[in-house]
């Protein structure tokens, strides 16, 4: 209890520069936190992914099709269960800057092959009877104030022209992790006003959607799919549902890996701030180690009460940091609602703020500490009066 007090006394003697220490850590420990969130937020899409769903797209890139004849070829494959179609649409609603996923897929295939999405069956009804009948997610219709029965049109950008929806179907998520920020169509819809407007365009697939029954099979059964198309028309890369997304976040992985860079810089910053702080104080009290020392204290001693002021001021700033992040969290998201459907806060983030405030206490307080073990008794009470 007397080192505790002794600590305290001696931690917040100097309070400004305490209290700015502090703020300096809270800003730091808090917009790292906060740099990883958006970081795992870019992979929320890939965290939902099915390790028994594969995806099957031209092996040149995906903004070339495939012939729709295709899926039969790969539902004969062993081991696949169902093969559904999907084709990325890219219109607009309104305003460019209203931005959601819209594919045309197989919409009778589409409960079975997400069973992460959860319909009602009297919707999902309505929605097998409407051929301009449209699946919207539960989060994509809060934020744009979509309800049944509303009539849609989206401006095409890759299929030109004004295209009409109904909202038949509004589903949600089986947890919090599924993303429920798409809309889905009968790809019929989409094809048939193809074979009317733009032929050549027709009975083309941007994906196929391969269910297979066993998910450990998956690296075998995608072998076989494509090497039943070596040189064929269109050859095909088929790959996980989660080496798909991350495809996706390769095309912004300098983005990602920059923001990750930051957000440890700006822990290595606070390390030097707080080091400096911590060195300040230790220059300014070298009379008082000496005198612990004539008193009798231990070099190790009086070193590790030099260490635990480092370690308290970095544990106050990491506990505060660690309060504030939750509310913080939200609020950027709540911002950015239209760029992020998930910003989950997860326990990893805590437990790096927490091992980030561990490692600015330990660097910040090893100098000071050493140089205090080191203080030779006549040297420092010459500095007395």
């Amino acid at each position: 209890m007397f080192y505790l007090r002794l600590v305290l006394r001696n931690v917040f003697r100097a309070r400004l520069r305490a209290g700015l220490t502090i703020l300096g850590l809270v800003i730091a420990i808090l917009a790292f936190g906060l740099l990883q969130t958006v970081v795992r937020a870019w992979y929320a899409g890939s965290d939902m992914s099915s390790a028994s769903r594969l995806f099957t797209r031209n092996s040149i890139s995906l903004t070339f099709s495939m012939p729709l004849y295709y899926r039969e070829r790969i539902a004969a494959q062993p081991g696949v269960t169902s093969v559904g179609v999907s084709n990325w649409f890219g219109g607009i609603w309104r305003e460019p800057q209203n931005f959601f996923a819209q594919f045309a897929t197989d919409i009778a295939l589409l409960a079975r092959q997400y069973p992460e999405f959860v319909f009602d069956p009297a919707q999902y009804a309505d929605l097998m009877r409407d051929r301009q009948g449209a699946a919207i997610g539960r989060e994509l219709a809060a934020l744009y104030g979509f309800k049944l029965g509303d009539r849609i049109t989206l401006k095409g950008t890759i299929y030109p022209g004004n295209w009409e929806f109904n909202v038949r179907a509004i589903y949600d998520g089986r947890d919090d992790t599924a993303i429920t920020r798409q809309m889905y169509f009968h790809y019929d819809y989409l094809n048939e006003t193809l074979k009317t407007s733009a032929p050549a365009r027709a009975n083309q697939v941007g994906v196929f959607v391969v269910q297979i029954a066993d998910a450990t099979a998956g690296a075998e059964i995608s072998k076989q799919i494509d090497d039943g198309f070596r040189s064929s028309l269109a050859e095909t890369l088929t790959e996980t549902e989660k080496a798909f997304q991350l495809g996706f976040i390769s095309m912004v992985e300098t983005i990602v890996v920059a923001i990750r860079g930051v957000s440890y810089v700006v822990i290595v910053i606070i390390m030097a701030v707080a080091a400096n702080t911590m060195a300040m104080t230790a220059r300014e009290r070298i009379a008082e180690y000496a005198t612990l020392k004539a008193l009798g204290f231990a070099p190790g001693t009086v070193a590790a009460l030099v260490m635990a002021e480092a370690l308290l001021l970095a544990a106050i700033g990491a506990a505060i940091a660690m309060a504030l992040l939750g509310p913080v969290a939200q609020g950027f998201h709540a911002a950015t609602v239209k760029v992020f459907a998930k910003f989950p806060v997860v326990p990893e983030t805590y437990a790096l703020q927490a091992a980030c405030g561990l490692a600015v206490g330990l660097v910040a307080g090893a100098l000071p500490a050493w140089h205090s073990a080191r203080v030779r008794i006549v040297d420092g009470l010459r500095r007395v009066g």
